[in-house]
């Protein structure tokens, strides 16, 4: 079913566990996801990026019923968005939440931008999520790994003056592959968390972060866990595995799907989500192949 990514983070931060949120390229991964959710009884959140699907509102709009059909609360969410069009885009597509990401600017910038897209977000009963920090790219991790962490004051101000439903806070991870060992900064974690009480936390690039790593920072209060490489290269080693060879080919993507799949049912333990999906209509996913996605 589906719903804002609110409703979700708010539970699970009252009962302090984490969310999946894998980034959902493609109609395969898309339902992979869902299809892990559902065989977990797990609440998911898809994250869609605009550069990833320039047509958001195609994809979106194809999304939207493929998760309304499902029968555990799911969320569509634009990540990073990166521009207002794009955000417009993607509310008129009907995602349930959006990333609006400010994080490089000064902060009265950041608090001005991202105030205004709040507004109209919740006026289409839309949730909104921000980041404060700077959670930068992997392979510069070795360089700025230890720059740009989130400072807990200003988190608790920014909450306030903004008016955003969750916030990604930077506490040492990074996008994609790391070059150097990742340095979880537990201790910043627990003193945003402190200050913020039961707001709903975000950690992006939890790929390559460690399994428990990513236990512990659930545990202490993250709520959401954005993966997109971890997933990615699961299904890389599956195929590379496998044999190919002949008609072996034909089977390439369902390679592909068991690989990234089995390790998302994994992070959806890791993270505290199995079992924790809440009762909810089911109208009955519609597989790989069928096409009951008529109009209703």
């Amino acid at each position: 079913m589906l719903v804002t990514m609110k409703e979700i983070l708010d539970r699970a931060s009252a009962e302090n566990y984490g969310v999946a949120a894998p980034n959902v390229n493609t109609e395969l991964d898309a339902r992979c996801a869902l299809e892990a959710a559902e065989e977990l009884n797990a609440p998911i959140i898809l994250d869609v990026g605009g550069t990833a699907n320039p047509d958001i509102v195609f994809y979106g709009s194809f999304l939207t019923r493929l998760a309304d059909a499902s029968s555990v609360p799911v969320a569509i969410n634009l990540d990073h968005g990166g521009s207002y069009e794009e955000v417009m885009s993607a509310l008129r597509a009907g995602f349930t939440s959006v990333m609006v990401d400010r994080s490089v600017l000064p902060y009265e910038e950041n608090v001005k931008e991202v105030s205004e897209i709040v507004k109209i977000a919740h006026a289409m009963g839309v949730s909104v999520e921000a980041e404060l920090g700077h959670v930068g790219q992997g392979d510069n991790y070795a360089v700025d790994g230890k720059t740009a962490l989130t400072d807990p004051e200003e988190a608790k101000k920014y909450i306030e003056e903004t008016g955003v439903d969750m916030l990604a806070v930077a506490i040492g991870t990074a996008h994609g592959a790391y070059v150097g060992t990742p340095k979880i900064h537990f201790d910043r974690l627990q003193e945003i968390k402190k200050v913020t009480g039961n707001f709903p936390l975000v950690l992006h690039g939890g790929s390559g972060s460690g399994d428990e790593n990513l236990r512990k920072a659930c545990q202490m209060g993250i709520n959401k866990v954005n993966v997109c490489n971890d997933l990615m290269r699961a299904a890389c080693d599956t195929v590379t595995a496998a044999d190919l060879s002949g008609n072996g080919a034909y089977g390439l993507w369902g390679l592909i799907q068991k690989g990234w799949k089995a390790r998302l049912k994994e992070l959806i333990e890791v993270f505290g989500g199995v079992g924790k999906a809440w009762k909810v209509e089911p109208k009955g996913m519609p597989k790989t192949g069928e096409t009951n996605l008529e109009e209703k």
